[in-house]
């Protein structure tokens, strides 16, 4: 990997949580930090945050409502018209079990459950949308931020029309990202761009988490570090809990399984191209 000072990164979910201090971070070591988020006043002064945390100037703003498909296709336009290198993309933004709703099942502008949607559905298609720009900046990286919180798809109510539960809703789009990565992992391998997920840390200060166990510090390392870290050159298509490599739900290793979920992502990411 180059030196993080020669980087492009694009952090999405970056107004605020883990997303805000990872720019933060990244910025400091001297990286051009491209922040997400879908509103412009907060990513106004998330720039100024990050900027008299570091002293950088080399930042920009992106807005996207992820959980509309069209935007986040509008947002890969946006980054590859802007950009000729992209090193690293951080599939960070995401809603939790409980916040936004309160428990309730929502759906996404393009009528999908809303967590399957933003959590899992809109990094699929940025990453589909970055890829060529990814490839042509190689050595380069995606990062994934899923979680330990995993539970398999059923793939006869995806949608989690019967029965819903917020907490089945993220731990099912977190498992959904980590077969995403694996297969991404495999479909660029010997391309120069390694595809990672990680658990950060468990129930980090964030505005998804009611009750925090873990210092934001914490998820920042182990997320800075598939960023950064020289060592894990090479290293791809893993589950990491922290800074460990780990095991993630049986089902992300279901080849089966894993053709499935790509099937039904791309039939319903193209549902409106």
């Amino acid at each position: 990997m180059r030196p993080i000072d020669e980087q492009v990164v694009l952090v999405t979910g970056a107004t605020d949580g883990l997303g805000k201090a990872l720019a933060i971070d990244l910025a400091a070591r001297g990286a051009t930090v491209l922040l997400h988020g879908r509103d412009d006043r907060r990513g106004s002064d998330a720039i100024e945050e990050v900027r008299g945390a570091t002293g950088s100037n080399r930042l920009g703003w992106y807005r996207a409502d992820l959980s509309s498909l069209d935007q986040v296709r509008s947002l890969a336009g946006q980054v590859r018209r802007d950009h000729d290198r992209l090193h690293t993309l951080v599939n960070n933004a995401g809603i939790g079990s409980t916040v936004p709703g309160g428990g309730e099942r929502q759906e996404s502008a393009d009528g999908y459950e809303l967590r399957f949607a933003v959590n899992y559905l809109a990094g699929y298609l940025l990453t589909r949308g970055l890829q060529s720009l990814l490839v042509a900046s190689a050595p380069a990286r995606i990062v994934n931020v899923s979680s330990i919180g995993q539970a398999p798809i059923d793939f006869d109510d995806v949608m989690l029309t019967r029965d819903y539960n917020g907490g089945r809703a993220y731990t099912q789009s977190k498992l959904a990202q980590v077969m995403m990565t694996i297969d991404t992992a495999a479909d660029l391998s010997g391309t120069g761009v390694t595809v990672n997920a990680l658990h950060p840390a468990t129930y980090m200060p964030t505005k998804i988490v009611a009750s925090p166990m873990s210092p934001l510090e914490e998820g920042v390392r182990a997320t800075s570090r598939l960023v950064t870290d020289p060592t894990l050159d090479g290293v791809s298509g893993e589950f990491f809990n922290g800074m460990t490599i780990a095991r993630a739900n049986e089902q992300a290793y279901d080849p089966v399984a894993r053709r499935r979920l790509r099937e039904l992502s791309d039939q319903l990411t193209r549902a409106r191209s």
